[in-house]
């Protein structure tokens, strides 16, 4: 058991506030110059003026701030793999470590990347996880002191993790990335109890158990809050998980944080249980920033005060010094704006950092596919022809170069490359980098050696590699994938174009989602909207897209089970229309269903190896997912949970749309199949 004294401290004017504020101070101007300049110079003629000004303020107060330093709580090395210096690993967790710093103030307070090829032995796996109250500097301070002292707390190590107060850091040679890990798990107590056990321990229950069901729900998967367990004491509780999982790990991830609570720390008046995944922590005074506090009692009169020409020459000397640093980083990154202006134009901030760290020079991508030579061919898709590669550290990767005749234009292209390279999930491809040079538009992504779900299960020889359990497998599996992108991920997204051609599958036959070059992403609060122009393939298409126009996160839902119909069947959705009045799988589905004879839809050369229950209960949420009005089609999640808990009860699913064939369907707004169009909204991070 490990012990930790832990006091409180006098109320004091806190940091973060201090630097958001100066912050704001020198980004503000910063941010209207650099916008204001990329049209007119002399448009910037005032910025200067409020640069000076931020920063002759920002040394006037800088001697009075403290900056606060994070507190180290508990570190874990693995001894079971080690590296020496200046070997592949390490000069790989250097690579790792450095692009962890760099994103701290960049990100939401969680960042992943990998250098190295993903599957090797020298890869170097990392991660941080700041608390959800804390400011961007006080985390970048954090994610600085960690990757510092890691090295030296755990000098040869290929696996290790460190928590402090403020953050968690963790790397490995292994993939940590959208896996809920418990192991280790480090219970930390304070020393006094409380006086009443029994009162204490039930508001601590209904404290933790608030908390937990309200993390999973929030965008950071965070959550903190106060309650009284005396008339006069508060109790402060915080719960947190990183946001690479899904929501349903991340509540199991906490439940079991919670239910350590008594073995380690029972009828302690502050105690913290620090999980890989999770970390949950209580005290009997506020801790984070949120927490309700007493108002600070305002600062003593400090009088008039004179500035001396001395103090004068002290400020305006530094002061310019600063100036002249400001306005340079200004236009070295207005240069640099400049210069990759056609991979980025249209993206905000973040965006553009993203997008540049991904670059990658067509040299290097020629002489991975041998020039794009035929022999490394492995598929053809709508926007052009894609490669199989090695780069220079010898990670394979599957490049797709859009060919000059595609309908996928620079709006797309930037798209993809924008949003993709948010996406870290075991159940969706993973960008790794992109080229637009010499009139080149390329994706790199990883190699998922078994090509798409189509290849297997629309081909007669090869589907009986689809067994029953593979099959409800790759059904779970998507349906994690869309969850991440619908709930779990920092960004809502709406793939808008999912089948399975747009399913790869991996050494293991994992599904994993591709192809988003038509996704929509969409505000924290938003999950629908609404485009002139229809894009996807029909047939995958919900009624309200393929006629209104109207797409949301229901859209998904209804092109899923579509997906999972046919993963059922093992026939296409079109294979179905072989005459002008022939049924399409919706409808055939749906009479097979209404006459009590579901289990016919299943494939035959399954024969029997499939429990008729559980196929039954496939075909069932699979109709309830293609139900005409959206709002009877239930959210992914829920889909998750009928398919993986047998003990819901699920509604009666009502007839399906488009129940006759697709060509009696009409719509000023419809197009032809697969038509490809990107209208992008702004890009929020969750």
């Amino acid at each position: 058991m490990l012990t930790m004294v832990v006091k409180s401290t006098p109320n004091s004017l806190p940091f973060g506030a201090i630097s958001l504020l100066m912050g704001g101070l020198i980004y503000l101007p910063l941010t209207l110059y650099d916008q204001n300049c990329k049209s007119s110079i002399m448009a910037c003629s005032v910025w200067p003026a409020l640069l000076i000004l931020s920063a002759i303020v920002m040394l006037l107060i800088s001697p009075k701030i403290t900056a606060q330093q994070p507190t180290y709580i508990y570190h874990e090395c693995t001894n079971t793999s080690t590296f020496t210096p200046n070997s592949a690993f390490s000069i790989n967790l250097n690579a790792t470590l450095s692009s962890l710093l760099s994103n701290a103030t960049l990100t939401n307070g969680f960042y992943n990347t990998s250098s190295g090829a993903l599957q090797g032995p020298d890869a170097a796996n990392g991660l941080f996880l700041c608390r959800g109250d804390i400011s961007l500097s006080l985390c970048q301070a954090c994610v600085k002191a960690s990757s510092e002292n890691m090295t030296t707390l755990c000098p040869n190590q290929k696996e290790a993790i460190i928590w402090y107060d403020e953050c968690m850091l963790r790397y490995s040679n292994r993939s940590i990335f959208a896996v809920m890990e418990e192991w280790p798990t480090v219970p930390l107590s304070n020393i006094d109890d409380a006086s009443n056990p029994s009162q204490f321990n039930k508001a601590l229950s209904d404290l933790m158990g608030s908390l937990v069901y309200k993390a999973p729900d929030s965008s950071k998967f965070f959550a903190a809050e106060d309650v009284n367990f005396t008339t006069s004491n508060r109790l402060y509780g915080l719960v947190q998980c990183t946001p690479d999982i899904v929501s349903l790990d991340c509540r199991k991830c906490l439940v079991n944080s919670v239910s350590e609570i008594p073995s380690c720390c029972d009828g302690k008046l502050g105690a913290r249980i620090y999980k890989p995944s999770c970390n949950i922590r209580f005290e009997s005074y506020p801790f984070y920033t949120e927490a309700s506090q007493p108002p600070l009692s305002p600062p003593p009169p400090r009088g008039n005060r004179k500035i001396s020409s001395v103090t004068v020459i002290t400020i305006t000397v530094p002061a310019a010094f600063v100036f002249i640093i400001i306005l340079s980083a200004s236009c070295y990154c207005l240069l640099k704006r400049k210069k990759y202006e056609v991979a980025n134009e249209g993206n905000g901030g973040n965006e553009f950092l993203v997008v540049e760290s991904l670059q990658l020079d067509l040299h290097s991508i020629i002489a991975a596919t041998s020039n794009f030579s035929e022999g490394n061919k492995i598929g053809e898709g709508g926007f052009g022809d894609v490669y199989k590669g090695t780069l220079h550290d010898g990670q394979m990767v599957a490049i797709k170069r859009l060919s000059e005749s595609s309908r996928q234009g620079l709006k797309e292209f930037r798209n993809e490359v924008a949003v993709v390279a948010k996406l870290q999930h075991r159940n969706l491809v993973r960008l790794l980098g992109f080229c637009a040079d010499e009139e080149e538009k390329i994706l790199v992504y990883e190699f998922v050696p078994n090509k798409s779900l189509d290849y297997f299960l629309f081909d007669r020889e090869k589907q009986g590699q689809l067994d029953w359990l593979m099959r409800c497998k790759i059904i779970r599996g998507i349906a994690r994938g869309l969850l991440y992108l619908h709930e779990d991920s920092r960004l809502r997204i709406i793939h808008r174009d999912l089948k399975a051609s747009n399913v790869l599958l991996d050494e293991d036959m994992n599904p994993k989602i591709a192809d988003f070059g038509m996704a929509r992403v969409c505000g924290v609060n938003q999950s629908q909207g609404n485009t002139s122009r229809i894009v996807g393939t029909y047939g995958y298409m919900s009624p309200e897209y393929a006629l209104l126009g109207d797409f949301s996160i229901k859209s998904d839902v209804y092109s899923y089970g579509v997906l999972i119909l046919e993963i059922i069947s093992g026939k296409r959705n079109s294979s179905f229309y072989q005459s002008d009045y022939a049924e399409g799988i919706l409808s055939y589905a749906w009479r097979l269903w209404t006459d009590g004879r579901p289990l016919e839809l299943t494939d035959q050369g399954l024969g029997k190896s499939f429990h008729q229950n559980e196929a039954t209960r496939y075909i069932h949420v699979g109709l309830l997912c293609v139900q005409e009005d959206p709002a009877d089609r239930p959210m992914i999640g829920t889909v998750l949970h009928m398919l993986t808990n047998f003990s819901v009860l699920l509604p009666i699913p009502k007839r399906p749309a488009f129940c006759v064939r697709s060509r009696t369907v009409s719509s000023s707004k419809a197009m032809s199949s697969s038509v490809n169009e990107v209208s992008i909204t702004a890009l929020y991070p969750r």
